[in-house]
């Protein structure tokens, strides 16, 4: 049996490994679960899953938390510092990181040096610091999991295969809601339309990325560092279906697909039982009820973010951390209606032009990069305003 640490537990991925931890009682235990804001679901998730220790990030709700489970004899702490120490505990096998943004990086790193394995649902953990984490994870001979359900598509590929060099890889993108629409059209929409997605489920901050197509660039970063590949190796092709996850093309032209209804629990599960595959009552999907699946390329001139996070990524360096800062400021003002759509791009475009380029960023190059940007573009936000 597998102890898991969930780092995220509230939240869309979090909630939805619980939901497979839960089906399957004789494979996974839950160990640690911690949340930043949600205490109430944090307590109602500890109570079902009797985990031994609960992180709450945000201090204020520390009291509620313990006052609930320490009768439960489940241990509480609070803090930054807490969720960082708990990452190494040596009852932890593996710590799924469900954490959304920047955030994610320094518990992902402690855990690396812990020796712990990790399934990785936080994608800006390899966009900030790739080569960081990833030579870490070589020193301490940690496997990192991918659980988007691309990365995990391209990682299912690649079973059996790893002696064979990969040509390229193919990342499919919903398109979102906005798919096929105008510069002008774009132009007013709101935060309601854009959190409206017509395949996945997920959180506001990463459902924006998605109309924004900046999931698909963050997931292009990723998979760089995950896979070992250049950026001339990754292509993005819309797939409005969402059946046909990713595709990987070998040197000798033969390409390789993992299919599967869109549900993140198969990728969740994947991440953690593997290299087994755990019998499932998942939903099945039926070549019968899809009468067509289609591909087209996507409008990098309209969603420009695209093509912002392949420039980051050609350039190096300190750049996709820079991506990935100015993004978050410019998703979190466009929910609080500071910002249009459009906008959005604008800012991140400016932030990369202006924020000062390191080639070789150590750890702490990384935070003061994020600081610089983030103050970057709130002080440009002033100006759209």
């Amino acid at each position: 049996m597998k102890k898991v640490a969930i780092l995220g537990s509230t939240g869309s991925i979090g909630t939805q490994a619980l939901e497979v931890i839960a089906s399957q009682p004789e494979a996974f235990a839950v160990e640690v679960l911690t949340a930043q804001n949600n205490a109430d679901l944090l307590i109602r998730q500890a109570m079902a899953f009797k985990p031994n220790v609960v992180v709450i990030g945000n201090e204020q709700h520390y009291d509620a938390v313990f006052a609930a489970l320490d009768p439960h004899d489940i241990k509480v702490y609070a803090g930054s510092n807490a969720l960082n120490a708990v990452v190494e505990m040596d009852t932890i096998d593996v710590v799924l990181t469900a954490m959304v943004g920047y955030a994610g990086l320094k518990p992902t790193l402690r855990a690396i040096q812990a020796g712990k394995n990790i399934a990785l649902a936080n994608k800006e953990t390899l966009v900030v610091a790739g080569q960081l984490v990833t030579e870490l994870a070589r020193q301490k001979g940690v496997n990192i999991y991918p659980v988007d359900s691309e990365h995990s598509a391209i990682f299912q590929c690649l079973a059996g295969e790893y002696h064979n060099p990969i040509e390229k890889i193919i990342l499919t993108a919903s398109g979102g809601p906005f798919r096929g629409k105008s510069e002008n059209f774009l132009q007013s929409v709101t935060k309601e339309q854009a959190l409206k997605h017509p395949n996945w489920d997920m959180g506001a901050k990463i459902t924006i990325d998605s109309a924004s197509l900046m999931n698909k660039g963050l997931e292009v970063i990723e998979a760089k560092w995950l896979f070992g590949l250049n950026y001339n190796q990754i292509e993005v092709v819309v797939h409005p279906q969402s059946i046909v996850h990713s595709l990987v093309q070998f040197e000798d032209g033969s390409i390789k697909a993992q299919l599967g209804l869109p549900d993140m629990k198969l990728p969740i599960q994947y991440a953690l039982s593997y290299p087994n595959r755990l019998k499932s009552a998942f939903p099945r999907f039926d070549f019968a009820n899809y009468g067509q699946l289609t591909f087209e390329q996507p409008d990098t001139k309209t969603f420009r973010n695209l093509a912002l996070a392949y420039e980051a990524m050609a350039r190096g360096g300190n750049m996709p951390c820079v991506l990935n800062a100015a993004n978050e400021v410019a998703v979190q003002a466009f929910l609080e209606d500071k910002i249009k759509f459009l906008a959005m791009s604008d800012l991140i475009a400016d932030c990369l032009a202006k924020v000062a380029y390191i080639a070789e960023p150590s750890f702490d190059d990384y935070i003061q990069t994020d600081q610089a940007t983030r103050l970057r573009a709130k002080e440009l936000m002033t100006v759209m305003a």
